[in-house]
């Protein structure tokens, strides 16, 4: 046959297809998110997250030290409180899980990019994202609380605020507390468009936040919509956003392509707890090679547009991509 144009040509051998590559994955991509618990010498596996373990702060520090040594350039920390009550008080007391561990952290990797997740859920007896009133959670009255706590957090030493709770105006009362407390310098990566998700499962159990009664329907998106997203994007952007973020990432990749085209802003996508589960689950039954699929699913996000993967593959990639 005359053929003059034969894409495989390309594709013929490693190097070829390396050289004329679209898209590459990086360590320094990744953030990589962890869970930090009360007591000592505590490194214990999360039953639902294969390889993902809660850490006491002392342990903490040495996975913190293998994570700046892949090259990874953040992490994102949640908290596993040992008590919890009907307004999360955890999440803002200067003696806090996430407290304690950010202040240590900062002193022992003062380069390393802090990032606190904000939220409720994991602090509240009832495992809601908000302050209940009159059995509804109350978006203006959770308002309150999260801007206290972004104030703690900021004290502690994050670097970066991570609200993820879907309250309307968050991103503004936490950048007006953060700057009214002289805070001017912490950034704010909000979770813009966070959808109510059947993947979240995995991390609910290592958080203990799954809701005590009901669902987050009310506060997350409907997952059937793409143009709220752009809205909830705008507003995060138009009330001081530094960072937008679109959570899950797998499901969602065609929401992280819309916002990567029409926003020029640093885009971070969660690769959630229960798309890394359905992989470890998959390899585990030896249905899958782990390595390759996971790789692959972190190139897809990044091939969709997304700056920043926070994923609890990190680790592992880190090791495979060199």
């Amino acid at each position: 046959m005359d053929l003059i144009k034969r894409p495989r040509r390309l594709r013929n051998s490693p190097g070829l297809r390396k050289l004329v590559r679209e898209t590459n994955i990086s360590v320094e991509d990744f953030i990589y998110p962890m869970f930090v618990t009360e007591g000592t010498g505590i490194e214990r596996e999360i039953s639902s997250m294969p390889g993902i373990n809660h850490y006491s702060v002392d342990r903490l520090l040495f996975r913190l030290e293998k994570v700046e040594k892949a090259g990874i350039p953040g992490v994102l920390l949640f908290g596993v409180p040992d008590e919890k009550d009907e307004v999360g008080t955890g999440a803002f007391c200067s003696d806090g899980i996430v407290q304690k561990a950010l202040r240590q952290a900062k002193q022992r990797f003062p380069e390393l990019v802090l990032s606190a997740d904000l939220c409720l859920c994991e602090y509240t007896s009832h495992g809601h994202c908000g302050i209940i009133k009159d059995n509804k959670i109350d978006n203006d009255l959770t308002l309150e609380v999260l801007a206290k706590a972004a104030v703690s957090l900021a004290d502690a030493g994050a670097d970066i605020i991570a609200p993820s709770d879907m309250m309307d105006g968050r991103v503004a009362a936490i950048r007006k507390d953060l700057d009214g407390s002289s805070f001017t310098d912490k950034a704010i990566m909000a979770y813009s468009a966070k959808y109510a998700s059947a993947f979240y499962g995995p991390f609910r159990d290592a958080a203990g936040s799954a809701p005590a009664f009901g669902d987050r329907k009310t506060y997350q998106m409907d997952y059937h919509g793409r143009k709220e997203a752009m809205k909830e994007i705008e507003l995060d952007i138009d009330e001081g956003a530094d960072i937008i973020m679109v959570k899950p990432a797998l499901a969602y990749l065609d929401i992280i392509h819309e916002a990567a085209s029409r926003y020029d802003y640093p885009l971070a996508a969660y690769n959630v707890s229960g798309e890394y589960c359905m992989i470890k689950a998959a390899a585990e039954k030896g249905w899958i090679d782990e390595k390759g699929a996971a790789l692959e699913f972190l190139t897809a996000i990044k091939r969709a547009g997304a700056d920043i993967i926070i994923s609890y593959f990190a680790i592992d990639a880190a090791a495979w991509l060199k």
